[in-house]
């Protein structure tokens, strides 16, 4: 039987798979050891040996771990006062240091917002309007932070961090004293999204 990889294979995935594989193996060979069940799962994926499916899976190309699509987790969420919605759904594309956020929201009174925006994940000032400069750099490889300002002074700043299983995304809003939406508080707005597999 032949096996496709998907497009980006997990090797813990594969181990997993190669464990459970082990268990039916010794129902009918008691001596079998987890090298036989890794050259068995190798094989299935038309490599071969476990060595060559190894190397192919480390050589592969990572995939950021904000790329996908994102649902709100309103429970999880405690939303900015101005800023309350009833579902939010986010998409990440990200190409090398550009991330690109399409939203489709449905705010309180039940109207529909899409939306799309395109940053550049690296650190350097990009003026977005008259005065009015943002900076996104990463934390981390799985967090980066947005800092917006207005005239030297900062109007907004964000996080945005993925949970180490990569099945969480925490947006949180911070300093947003009078960020460009106008909103005159303090409040820190924290979104917590699933991802979704589709």
């Amino acid at each position: 039987m032949s096996r496709q990889l998907p497009a980006h294979p997990n090797l813990e995935h594969l181990k997993s798979q190669a464990k459970a594989r082990l268990e039916d193996i010794r129902q009918r060979q008691p001596d079998s050891k987890l090298a036989d069940a890794q050259h068995a799962i190798a094989r299935e994926y038309g490599f071969v040996n476990w060595a060559q499916l190894k190397a192919h899976v480390d050589a592969a190309p990572v995939e950021s771990p904000f790329a996908g699509t994102w649902i709100a987790n309103l429970d999880a969420s405690t939303p900015h006062p101005r800023n309350k919605f009833r579902s939010a759904t986010l998409r990440f594309e990200v190409d090398g240091e550009r991330m690109s956020i399409q939203s489709a929201m449905v705010d309180e009174l039940g109207r529909e917002e899409r939306g799309r925006n395109t940053m550049q994940v690296d650190g350097q000032e990009r003026e977005l309007g008259p005065g009015l400069v943002v900076v996104a750099g990463w934390m981390s490889p799985r967090a980066f932070e947005t800092v917006a300002t207005r005239e030297g002074r900062i109007i907004g700043q964000g996080t945005y961090a993925v949970s180490a299983d990569r099945k969480m995304l925490t947006i949180s809003t911070r300093n947003a004293r009078e960020n460009a939406d106008g909103w005159q508080s303090d409040a820190e707005q924290v979104i917590v999204l699933s991802r979704t597999f589709d």
